[in-house]
């Protein structure tokens, strides 16, 4: 044994069993004393009997095995323990067997052929003592199943990756894109594997497995991102393969969202949880025992560009990632990082980098590439042929110096490209004004090549849905608005560090897009909007409710009018307060759940609902003496009732079956006002009994604290049901949350609206208090529950009546998709390319941002 590496406590000089556990705590003295929470997250998990899955080395059971004198720790305990602590001791894999099968035969001997386990554990694993040295080193890989969350992180991972690779590419064929540690590709050491299709076997060769991806603008960086996501996923989700080592899911995200002074592993699971559905406790957990690898992408995007000083946002991010460690605390933990090449330049010139990261550099493309990527887009009898070889023979002409610099990313190249398939003429876009400086005539070239890009995208992709085809220049100016307004949102960011999720200088998120058409405006007019439904709600339930006639002015109040009326003035004035609200949320992801789970979770919410509904109405009967329904009546209609409710919680909830629920406290928390809203509509729901048989003020007191409690509540339950992911949700399309919005706070409404028809119907007619039932059910939704459509569908008719944007905005950015000018990134959209936001950016005197 080296002296690196000395060999641990021998097992096998124990004489009994207290000898035996006093060699497992030397061997934990050994390996350096890791902690308990250490040992724990090292040993990993393994299946209990019935198939729930469990730590292997609990906190309490290691620091009682550790106590006992009197007996043997059961054999899959001394594995776990042992394995955790030669890893942490960074003992060498291939000795890892030996050790093990030392203390097994140690433990093997002390304990005699008749010992037995109450599991009958040790003859069961006794027997596979001669494990594969593999999943030996692995430490409980044989004993440990398949991490649902890790297979469900991977999964959706690899969908969305698959997902942003054909919006970036449009397709699978890839740009010859390479890569080495210097910046001039003459310098480029072969053996690190300069093929982008080999980066993923680069990246594991790596120790630590630190990288730094730095590049120029359009060079390459997030489809090299892409490609390493999607390469290391390929063990995780090929089928029946399953690496013997824990392995982790590489995970890519947009590093602008990462807010100043944020620590990095919080905001690390938040990301799991927000952008992948994770539920809370399994995205610490897998963050916590280092089974993500985190690959930010855009570290330049958080600072504003250009540079307005020192980038204390990406200083702020890289401090905190030389603080993020592996599993051990003692080295540097796995992640990946890209940055565009002068940013990178400014942080080395103040003295920041990601320490212990192997650095790589994106090489512009060869004269030689660029033409065998031409030659592969436009074979031999291609239409544009012609153009291949015009093409080939500017970048060997006179300015071929400049055409090759303006040509030499994959970005620029596919400009180029896009522009002659549409019928630019290649020798007028890659004319090079005569200048001494080739970087100065490729800058030309490349704004050229910016200007003819949308109508090349444009003509290319043709409208395909009902309505005139969209004209060039009406789309360069919906999406010169667009950018001015990631503009705008760019420097609202760096204004605060407390900004709404998604609220970056790259994302068009559609519930944040209504400050298009002017805040302050807006806000106004969607305070002003929220209040008039209010109204209407409170005047149907009023009119429905039947029991206040107007009375000749200066008539005084009874107690019960009193009372009608100052609730109704509350509600408006809480609705009206909340559409006030800076910035209204709006999330969820979209789930596909069969319609046969549906229909079960349908019938048996309106089976558990209908009794309650019962008592409800029982209780009525009660507290109006029988004056005004009879037991029949309160038995009909609260059941009813209570089987509508239960019946949409419950389709609610089966669609959200599996997912981690709020707890009533974090329900309470995220929407108070909400809550104390749905609180006054049903202690108003119930008044009306009760005036009509003239109860008296305890009856009335009595009434409205237990209709408001009792509202308040179900408002509760359905705010927890309806919130989180399910295990079955697909991944959020950029208007999923937006569209989910209104449906839930109507429904939500109309369910009130039920409640409401079956009390107007004890005195109206049907039709009547259906009509208000009806009427107040969703303006109440609307006003209540779909705060953050109403708000946007309010800026953006606002923004179309300006001629900000089109007023089917959503159909132009669906178009914009598949145009390649704009592409989706998970939950958001964003331009096809940064560099061509920036070119369609107008100048500060141009813009017209709130």
């Amino acid at each position: 044994m080296t002296a690196d590496h000395p060999r641990p406590p021998d097992p096998t000089e124990a004489g009994n069993a207290a000898d035996f556990v006093r060699s497992l705590v030397r061997l934990k003295q050994w390996a350096g004393d890791p902690s308990l929470g250490t040992l724990r997250s090292l040993g990993g998990q393994t299946v209990t009997s019935d198939g729930v899955k469990i730590d292997a080395l609990p906190k309490s059971t290691t620091s009682h095995v550790l106590r006992q004198t009197d007996r043997l720790p059961r054999w899959d305990f001394v594995k776990a323990f042992v394995t955790a602590c030669l890893r942490y001791r960074d003992y060498p894999a291939e000795l890892v067997p030996g050790e093990l099968e030392r203390w097994r035969a140690a433990r093997t001997a002390l304990a005699g052929p008749d010992t037995r386990t109450p599991s009958g554990g040790e003859r069961r694993t006794s027997s596979a003592a001669g494990p594969e040295p593999a999943a030996v080193a692995a430490g409980i890989a044989e004993t440990t199943g398949p991490d649902a969350a890790v297979d469900l992180l991977a999964r959706r991972v690899a969908r969305e990756e698959d997902r942003a690779r054909k919006g970036l590419l449009g397709g699978y064929s890839i740009a010859p894109v390479s890569f080495g540690p210097n910046a001039d590709p003459i310098r480029h050491d072969v053996g690190t594997g300069a093929d982008l299709h080999a980066i993923g076997e680069f990246f594991g060769g790596l120790h630590p497995q630190r990288l730094l991806v730095v590049g120029e603008s359009g060079a390459g960086k997030t489809v090299l991102a892409i490609e390493l996501v999607l390469q290391l996923l390929e063990p995780l989700l090929t089928t029946g393969v399953r690496p013997a080592d824990r392995q982790m899911v590489p995970v890519r995200l947009n590093a602008a969202r990462w807010t100043l002074g944020r620590p990095f592993e919080p905001w690390l699971a938040e990301q799991l949880v927000q952008d992948f559905g994770l539920a809370a406790k399994d995205a610490d957990r897998l963050v916590r025992d280092r089974q993500v690898l985190p690959v930010l992408d855009g570290l330049d995007e958080l600072d504003p560009e250009p540079s307005m000083g020192t980038p204390r946002r990406a200083i702020g991010l890289l401090a905190e990632l030389n603080r993020y460690s592996d599993l051990s605390g003692r080295r540097p933990g796995a992640v990946v990082v890209t940055c565009r090449a002068g940013r990178y330049t400014e942080l080395a010139e103040a003295r920041t980098g990601l320490d212990n990261a192997t650095r790589i550099h994106l090489h512009d493309l060869t004269i030689e590439q660029i033409n065998a990527f031409l030659r592969t887009r436009w074979p031999d009898g291609h239409s544009c042929e012609t153009h291949r070889d015009g093409i080939h023979a500017a970048l060997s002409g006179t300015s071929g110096a400049a055409v090759h610099t303006a040509l030499g990313t994959p970005w620029r190249l596919l400009l180029t490209v896009t522009a002659v398939e549409s019928g630019a003429d290649p020798a007028e876009l890659l004319l090079a004004d005569p200048d001494p400086d080739p970087r100065v005539a490729a800058a030309r070239i490349a704004r050229r090549l910016l200007d003819a890009y949308v109508p090349a995208a444009t003509e290319l992709t043709p409208r395909a849905a009902h309505g005139a085809p969209y004209r060039p220049e009406q789309v360069r100016s919906w999406l010169e608005n667009l950018a001015s307004h990631l503009r705008w949102q760019a420097a609202h960011t760096a204004e605060t560090d407390r900004t709404p999720p998604g609220l970056t200088p790259i994302d068009i998120v559609p519930h944040l897009l209504w400050p298009i058409g002017g805040r302050r405006r807006v806000r106004a007019l969607h305070g002003l909007c929220c209040a008039v439904l209010a109204v209407i709600a409170m005047l149907a339930f009023w009119a429905g409710s039947a029991v206040d006639r107007p009375g000749a002015l200066g008539d005084p109040l009874d107690l019960g009018e009193g009372l009608t009326l100052a609730l109704m003035g509350g509600w408006v004035a809480i609705a009206t307060g909340l559409s006030l609200s800076p910035w209204p949320a709006a999330a969820g992801g979209r789930s596909n759940v069969p319609r046969r789970r549906r229909v079960i979770g349908g019938l048996l919410g309106a089976l558990a609902g209908s009794p309650i509904g019962v008592l409800c109405g029982l209780a009525g009967l009660v507290l109006t003496g029988g004056g005004v329904f009879g037991p029949g009546f309160a038995i009909a209609a609260g059941a009813a009732g209570g089987s509508v409710f239960g019946a949409v919680i419950g389709l609610t909830a089966a669609a959200r079956r599996g997912a981690e629920r709020m707890t009533v406290s974090e329900a309470v928390h995220a929407e108070p006002v909400t809550l104390l809203g749905f609180g006054l509509c049903g202690a108003l729901t119930g008044l009306p009994p009760l005036r009509l048989a003239g109860a008296g003020p305890v009856a009335l007191a009595a009434e409205v604290m237990g209709a408001f409690t009792l509202a308040f509540a179900l408002g509760i339950v359905f705010k927890i049901v309806t919130g989180g992911w399910s295990k079955d949700a697909e991944l959020a399309h950029p208007r999923e949350a937006l569209h989910r919005n209104p449906l839930i706070g109507v429904a939500f409404g109309l369910i009130g609206g039920v409640a409401a028809f079956l009390v107007f119907v004890m005195h109206q007619g049907v039709l009547a208090s259906l009509a208000c039932a009806v009427v107040g059910g969703v303006t109440f939704g609307l006003a209540f529950g779909a705060i953050a459509w109403c708000r946007t569908m309010i800026g953006l008719i606002v923004a179309a009546g300006r001629g900000v944007l089109p007023l089917r905005l959503w159909t132009f950015l669906d178009w914009a998709c598949e145009a390649r000018l704009l592409r989706v990134s998970g939950a958001t959209y964003q331009f096809r390319h940064r560099e061509l936001q920036d070119f369609l950016t107008p100048s500060d005197g141009d813009s017209s941002q709130p």
